[in-house]
Formats: structure tokens, C-alpha cells, sequence
């Protein structure tokens, strides 16, 4: 009789112990405001998406997201507060139509698909591509 009460109380045991390990804490969601990317996409592709616009760029994720009000030291991802963000969104759609119109991105399975735009195919890793490489004109010599 007492093996039987000490085997039901390490079954016991386990199972709080096995629950206990389990358990996770609330963790508050993030705010997502996605005006381009899908409601329903996962957060790991949502990470790797925005990794790919840190790399393209050369930025780093305070570029496009605004500090929290609260706690500055920590970015707030779903505010619109930064112009960058809505800029980013425009370049979103502008590639996604470019692919759409000229590279069968659309029907990508099918052999004659080229290559489509990225972030990089303009941007390789300069957050403003349009001002590297400007250099002063040279002076009329005449």
C-alpha cells in the first residue's frame, strides 16, 4: 500500500513538473498594421521579409519604425509615425507591379521567368541609391 501512494505521488509530480515546463506567459502580441503584406502572414515570414529590407537597404529596423511613447528604447511596429515606413509601402507595391507587368511573376512556375525585382536590385545595401555616387559637376572651363 505505501509503494502504490508513492508511485501515484511521483506520477503526480510528474505531470505539475511536465506542466510547469510547459508553460509559456502571455506574450502580448505585436501590433501589426500591414497595409501591404498579408493579415494572415506568419511572424517568421514577416521577420524574414523585414531582414531582407535590413539587408537591402543597410539599415537597421529603427530606419522605417518609430520608439514606443512608453519606453523609447523599443520600437513601436505598428505606428506610422515615420515618413520611411509609408515610403517602404510605396516600394512594395511599385516592385510587386513590376514583377506583376514584366516578369511573369504571376505565373513564376512557367520556364521563361526572369529573375524578379527586389529591394537590392536597386538599393544593394545603400538606403538612398538615388544620392550614392552623385559627385560635383565639374566647372565650365570655358
Amino acid at each position: 500500500m505505501h509503494r502504490k501512494k508513492i508511485m501515484v505521488t511521483l506520477a503526480l509530480s510528474g505531470c505539475v513538473l511536465l506542466g510547469v515546463a510547459a508553460y509559456r506567459p502571455y506574450e502580448q502580441p505585436r501590433k501589426r498594421n500591414l497595409k501591404v503584406l498579408p493579415e494572415n502572414i506568419s511572424r517568421d515570414s514577416l521577420d524574414a521579409i523585414m531582414d531582407e529590407f535590413k539587408v537591402s537597404l543597410g539599415v537597421k529596423c529603427s530606419f522605417c519604425h518609430a520608439p514606443r511613447a512608453t519606453d523609447p528604447s523599443k520600437l513601436d511596429f505598428g505606428s506610422d509615425d515615420k515618413p520611411e515606413k509609408e515610403i517602404a509601402r510605396h516600394m512594395m507595391r511599385m516592385t510587386a507591379d513590376i514583377n506583376k507587368q514584366y516578369f511573369n511573376f504571376k505565373n513564376s512556375d512557367r520556364p521563361d521567368t526572369l529573375r524578379a525585382v527586389t529591394c537590392n536590385t536597386c538599393h544593394h545595401g545603400d538606403a538612398h541609391p538615388e544620392e550614392a555616387g552623385k559627385t560635383e559637376a565639374p566647372a565650365n572651363t570655358k
